[in-house]
Order: C-alpha cells, then sequence, then structure tokens
C-alpha cells in the first residue's frame, strides 16, 4: 500500500524515515503545502497555527528540491528562538537520517560559535538560524549565501515582534535575488503583510482556517478571581487535574520565579523557564519538562517561544499577554499534532472585556467555568489514587519473596481498614488544606479596590516579617536556579520548603530567607557543607561586611533597592529612571517594571546576547510588563 506521503512526491528514503518517526498520514497544512512547494517555483506565504506540523510541510519539500552532492548552503531557515532552531534542525537531521551527504547546521546564540563554524566549513545544505547569531557569523565573513535557492522564514509574526525586522533585512541582503521565500506564521498582522509583499513575488497563499483563528483542538476557560487569589486559584486547577502536565504563562521574568519557587515549596513538581537563564539551565529545565520529569512549566512568552513538547494538556494563563497575537502563541503549546487541550485564563473582573476581544480575533467561544471547591478536589484527588492502585503494575517476581511479611504485618487490619490507609497516605495532605477552603469564584466588581498586578504576585518582599534574611556564597555561576537553591537549602538545612521565604540569586552569592524558627537549624545543617570542593557559608544578611542599609551596594557599581520593582545595575554610564530593572553597559540600557499600560513601544539599536541567544535587549530596549524592544514598530495592543 502506497504511504499517504509518497502520493504528495516525497521520496522513499525520506518518507522511510518520517515512518520511522510515527508519522503515517500528512497533517492539512502537509498536505496542502507540500504539493505546492515540491515545484521550486512559488513564493510562498503559510498561516497556520502551532502545533499543525510546519516544519515538515517546507522541510520534506526541501529535502527533495536541495542537491545533496553539493556542500554549500542551498536553504536557510530563520526562526526567533534558539529552542525553536534547535526543534526544527533536530527533525531535519531525522527526516534526512537516510539521505546520503545530508548536512544541516543549527547556528544560534548560547551556544560555541567556534563549533558552528567548523560545522559550516565542513560543508553544509541547511542553516537554521536565529537571526542575531546569523549576523555575527556574516560579519565574520564565515559563511557564503550565494548558492542559497530557498529562505524560510518560520514564526514569522514573533520574529518582527521580538523585533528582528532589521537583522532580516541584512541577512536577506546577502542572499540571491532569485531565490524563492516561503514565509510560516501563526498569525497575519499586519508587518506580515509587509514582509510578504517586500521580499516575495506573487506568493501562493495557504491558510488552513481562519486568519488568527485558535487551533480547534483546543478548549477555551476562563475564571475570575480576585487579584489576591491568583496563586490560590492557580493551585486549586492543578490540584483538580492530577494528571495535569502544563505551561503556565507569567507577563514578567518576575512573576515567572515567583509563582515557581512558591509552587515548588508547596510541593508540586515545577520549574521557570526566562530570558536571565543561561543557556545549560534553559537546557536543563527544557529536558526535565520533554522527559516529564516536571509536571508544571513558567514561563514568559518570550522564553517558551518554539517550545514543541508533545501532550501538554494544559496551558495556563496566570496573567493575560499584552499583545493579542501572542494568545495564539501561548494556546499552541498544548493540542498539537492533533491532540486535544485546554487554555486556561485566571482574569480578574475588569480583564473579561479582554476575552471578548479574544474571543472576536481567534473566533471561538470561552467557557466561563467555576473554580472547584475543596471537597471537589478531594474527591478528584482521591479517586485518582484509587485508579493508580488498581492499574498499577504488579511485578509478581520481585513482590511475591515479600508477601508474607506484608501480610502479617497486614494480619491485625480488615480489608477495608488496609484500603482507607493507603488512600489515606495521599489523601489526607489534601484533606488538610482543603478542609476550610474559601470559595475562590469572584463575581463582576468584587476586585474593586485591589491594586493590579501586584496582587498577583505570589513572592514575599524584603525582610519579611518572621523571616530571617541570610547570605549564602552560591549563586547562578555556580549553574543554579531558584528551584535548584530552594532543593540545596532544604536537603542540607533538613528543613520544608514551606519553611523558606524570598530566594534571592545573584552570581557568585545569593540571599535566601527563612522562617525565624528554623534559623538556627540551617547553620547547623551547613556546618560541613562543601560544593564542588570549597566550603559553604552561611551568613546573617549585614554580618561579614554585607550591610544592606538603604540598598545593598557591592563591587561593580552595583545597587538593589528595597521594595517592589526596584533593582538596578550598571556598568559604564547609562541612567536610571522609574521601578524594574536596567542593566548597561557602554551606555546602552534595558528597563523592566512590572506592568505598564502604555502599550508596545520598540527602539532602534539592539545588542546581540552572545550568551544567552535570546534576544531580549538592546540599547534602548524598554520593558515595562508590557514593553518590550524592537525595531520602531507598534505591536497590537488589548
Amino acid at each position: 500500500m502506497t504511504n499517504p506521503f509518497q502520493l504528495l512526491g516525497i521520496s522513499d528514503d525520506v518518507v522511510n524515515a518520517v515512518k520511522d518517526l510515527g508519522f503515517e498520514t500528512p497533517t492539512p497544512i502537509q498536505e496542502q503545502s507540500i504539493p505546492v512547494l515540491l515545484e521550486g517555483t512559488n513564493d510562498f506565504v503559510g498561516l497556520a497555527q502551532t502545533g499543525t506540523g510546519k516544519t515538515a510541510a517546507f522541510g520534506l519539500p526541501l529535502l527533495e528540491l536541495i542537491d545533496f552532492k553539493v556542500t554549500k548552503p542551498q536553504a536557510l531557515i530563520l526562526c526567533p528562538t534558539r529552542e525553536l532552531c534547535l526543534q526544527i534542525a533536530n527533525d531535519l537531521k531525522n527526516f534526512s537520517k537516510n539521505v546520503a551527504n545530508a548536512h544541516v547546521v543549527a547556528v544560534y546564540g548560547g551556544a560555541n560559535i567556534m563549533q558552528q563554524l567548523r560545522e559550516i566549513r565542513q560543508g553544509v545544505q541547511i542553516v537554521v538560524a536565529t537571526p542575531g547569531r546569523m549576523l555575527d557569523i556574516i560579519g565574520r565573513k564565515a559563511i557564503d549565501f550565494s548558492n542559497v535557492k530557498y529562505v524560510v522564514l518560520d514564526e514569522a509574526d514573533e520574529m518582527l515582534n521580538m523585533g528582528f525586522q532589521d537583522d532580516i533585512n541584512d541577512i536577506l541582503s546577502t542572499t540571491p535575488d532569485d531565490k524563492k521565500t516561503w514565509l510560516f506564521s501563526a498569525t497575519m498582522p499586519a508587518e506580515v503583510r509587509r514582509i510578504a509583499k517586500n521580499y516575495m513575488d506573487n506568493p501562493v497563499e495557504l491558510t488552513m482556517g481562519t486568519k488568527n483563528t485558535g487551533n480547534v483542538n483546543i478548549e477555551h476557560e476562563y475564571y475570575i478571581v480576585r487579584a489576591r487569589d491568583k496563586y490560590a486559584a492557580l493551585k486549586r486547577i492543578v490540584d483538580f487535574n492530577p494528571e495535569i502536565f502544563a505551561v503556565v504563562f507569567c507577563k514578567t521574568k518576575l512573576d515567572t520565579q515567583d509563582v515557581a519557587e512558591h509552587l515548588i515549596k508547596d510541593g508540586y513538581n515545577a520549574d521557570a523557564l526566562h530570558g536571565d537563564l543561561s543557556q545549560q539551565q534553559r537546557d536543563k529545565v527544557m529536558q526535565r519538562f520533554r522527559e516529564r520529569n516536571m509536571q508544571l512549566l513558567i514561563a514568559t512568552d518570550v522564553a517558551a517561544r518554539g517550545i514543541d513538547v508533545n501532550n501538554v494538556t494544559h496551558v495556563i494563563n496566570y496573567s493575560l499577554p499584552d499583545e493579542i497575537e501572542s494568545y495564539t502563541h501561548r494556546s499552541g503549546r498544548t493540542g498539537r499534532a492533533g491532540k486535544t487541550g485546554i487554555s486556561i485564563c485566571i482574569i480578574n473582573s475588569k480583564e473579561l472585556g479582554k476575552i471578548r476581544q479574544l474571543e472576536r480575533i481567534i473566533g471561538k467561544q470561552f467557557t466561563k467555568a467555576e473554580l472547584p471547591t475543596g471537597f471537589d478536589v478531594c474527591e478528584k484527588q482521591l479517586f485518582s489514587l484509587v485508579h493508580k492502585v488498581h492499574n498499577v503494575e504488579v511485578n509478581v517476581e520481585q513482590i511475591d519473596q515479600y508477601i508474607p511479611r506484608i501480610m502479617d504485618e497486614f494480619k491485625d487490619l480488615s480489608k477495608e481498614d488496609v484500603i482507607k490507609r493507603f488512600a489515606s497516605l495521599e489523601f489526607n495532605r489534601f484533606l488538610d488544606y482543603y478542609s476550610k477552603a474559601p470559595d475562590l469564584n469572584a463575581a463582576v466588581g468584587d476586585d474593586r479596590g485591589e491594586r493590579g498586578e501586584r496582587g498577583d504576585r505570589a513572592g514575599r518582599g524584603r525582610g519579611s516579617e518572621g523571616y530571617t534574611r541570610l547570605f549564602i556564597n552560591l549563586g547562578s555561576v555556580d549553574e543554579f536556579t531558584r528551584g535548584d537553591m530552594l532543593s540545596f537549602i532544604c536537603n542540607n538545612g533538613k528543613i520544608a520548603g514551606k519553611s523558606v521565604g524570598k530566594i534571592d540569586l545573584k552570581g557568585v552569592f545569593s540571599f535566601f530567607e527563612v522562617e525565624d524558627a528554623v534559623a538556627d537549624k540551617v547553620f547547623e545543617g551547613f556546618k560541613a557543607v562543601e560544593f564542588n570542593g570549597r566550603q559553604v557559608r552561611i551568613e546573617k544578611s549585614g554580618d561579614g561586611g554585607r550591610g544592606e542599609g538603604a540598598g545593598e551596594r557591592r563591587g561593580g557599581g552595583e545597587r538593589r533597592s528595597g521594595g517592589f520593582g526596584g533593582e538596578r545595575r550598571s556598568g559604564g554610564g547609562g541612567g536610571y529612571r522609574g521601578g524594574g530593572d536596567r542593566r548597561s553597559s557602554g551606555g546602552s540600557g534595558r528597563r523592566e517594571g512590572g506592568s505598564s499600560s502604555g502599550g508596545f513601544r520598540d527602539f532602534s539599536g539592539r545588542s546581540r546576547d552572545e550568551k544567552g541567544g535570546n534576544r531580549e535587549g538592546g540599547s534602548g530596549r524598554r520593558e515595562g510588563g508590557n514593553r518590550e524592544g524592537g525595531s520602531g514598530e507598534r505591536r497590537k495592543k488589548w
């Protein structure tokens, strides 16, 4: 029987590789686009949601059109983030594993550029790149694009949103005029339409569904709560879905860190993903999530671009995105490859208008859901446990040797008693937590007088009452994340996660809070602890010359001010005004604030992040919760 991919015109070698990956039939976007792209004579615009198989839609035709006897770049694929870059490159390598002499190179920031240059010099036909690193390599005159016949712009809307317009122009100016350009995007804002006009000649357009609509496999729900109850609502949603495997989106890096830290302390398997993590830390977090060793990934919009993880059951919008189009990308993390998923928004009543606007944009009705009661959660957890016990695989050969001792241990208990005790092992903690759980559902207008986004924060401020602030001589240079630091403190200090307050992770040191009652226990636990061959030191903050006063001052021009939203670091120029976080070096600056209603503005000039690879800033980039830098273009806001 002929394979459906063969009917589309794909060769046997590639079809066999696709079959080995478990793909039997093409998705709608693949079925419609592959025959057109195989002709190789047209520019192309494909509009389809994330998770619909776009990589194979353009990757399989490329493998048919490229001459693999020639070891020069013939195809260039540009995408917005390193995660997506790696995903595309790995997919293409898998698709071409049976093709002789096929070479694919991934070019992205945060990895060794010399290794990437060596791979290019050895010969390559397909280059998959993020714009920043690609420009660096072009600037070194280390690549020749004169033989490029095809350029693919994947996630074009996001590349524009992230400020890559000028970079795309510069990169494409090094490619031949007669190349064919294929553009793929989840949404079609005016900026993407302009790209199609500028770079393409009478392109073939293919739209799967209606423009900017959501994936039909995704259900959309929203819960109305008071701002101060957002974190409690998040926990209740997670507890009511025992098998949840979700991405939780927050607006700022600070919110991401706070939510992840508090989930970890409350016993959930969670971690944060944001732009301040090193490449090694990001890879570590993503590996845990892909392998399902983590249940909840807490992420910012920028950090989550290109995450392609199968079987994500839920996307939870802890904060609504600032740009309408971002919601489509967020929700597209679930319901991938034909699976179903649920996108949840936790909002206050003032944001109800945004839900109505989203309904109009994506063409789907949102369901207003009620947060479950404490009784509902306990019941759901109990029967989830019962189902696990019922369906557990029993290794008879191994367990039989222990059965006599087990039966002897239970000889005084009836069958009913044994069942009750096994069920109570896990069930009791939910009963304790939810025994007097309040109703978190809020009516329209219930949040009047609350102070907006500040109420969303799960974290405690500096110097929390009842907590002792401690110094530790470990930090991010030791490859610690806040989750890692929390585990390290709890394991060595012999304390529970709920006893740890705010963790302030620095470069070569960190600060953390513990309840006053356990501070001495932490000191005792760390008396003889070493890390990578050096003694770990714990001191009370302010001891040993580490005064905090009006704002901690340490070498290198660092100043941190207390209170909400005040952090600044400088290293050679660049003034500072307003709340938030600003880092500057040689005059270039970056500003962040918790939440701003000023919409989106871009400022010309961007610095490339060689180490981080994720271009989140630049000389004149401003972030204010809903402000991010870019190329002078204004994004659609609420």
